[in-house]
């Protein structure tokens, strides 16, 4: 049985995952900005109220989530498994193939919420060259299969073995154009080259 309270707890879900608030959501999927806002899940006289399929399908297109993950967060899967390992060490040569997925038998283990990506990973900040977006002890989930858009929370790693996690301004045939966190480090081009791979942030713990 679907209930009113997954249908809400999934569009939460979406909106947490894109580092957005309900309203932020609602403005992305070009709503009005109040459509989400936990005062409009219930009417005046205490009854459920249900988001329009119209209003799920604008979230759906403009988040790149499809009907089948939003359906699995509906169902909610419960915990998972995912592997995490620090920020530093994901320049080192073993934790990740080719095309930017976790390998090895070093990643620590960690029980998570459920993901619609189960690809997903977890890289342990270190440091404050990411301050005031991600902070030294935060966890940051990663997702190498996600699209990504301008403007998204991007984890690069380097032919060198460095990584680093900015704002993904512009990426083209020549490279990706990265926004710093920190106004204290300057802003990067990567080459195209240069890249090994590049990862869309879901979510950061603080």
């Amino acid at each position: 049985m679907i209930r009113h309270q997954k249908i809400w707890a999934a569009l939460d879900q979406i909106a947490k995952d894109h580092g957005l608030t309900p309203s932020g959501l609602a403005r992305l999927a070009q709503l009005d900005p109040t459509t989400f806002n936990r005062s409009k899940r219930t009417t005046t006289q205490g009854k459920a109220r249900w988001p329009s399929t119209e209003s799920i399908s604008k979230v759906l297109a403009v988040t790149d989530v499809s009907f089948r993950e939003f359906s699995e967060l509906v169902d909610g899967n419960g915990a998972g498994r995912i592997p995490v390992i620090g920020f530093a060490q994901a320049g080192n040569q073993g934790f990740f193939d080719d095309a930017g997925y976790p390998v090895g038998g070093s990643w620590e283990d960690i029980t998570f919420p459920a993901l619609h990506d189960p690809t997903a990973y977890g890289l342990r900040i270190s440091g404050d060259s990411m301050a005031p977006v991600f902070r030294n002890g935060d966890l940051i989930i990663v997702s190498p299969a996600s699209n990504i858009r301008p403007h998204d929370r991007v984890v690069v790693k380097t032919v060198d073995g460095e990584v680093l996690a900015k704002e993904l301004i512009r990426r083209g045939a020549l490279g990706v154009e990265l926004k710093s966190f920190n106004p204290d480090f300057e802003d990067r081009f990567i080459p195209a080259d240069q890249i090994d791979w590049v990862a869309r942030v879901l979510w950061c713990s603080q």
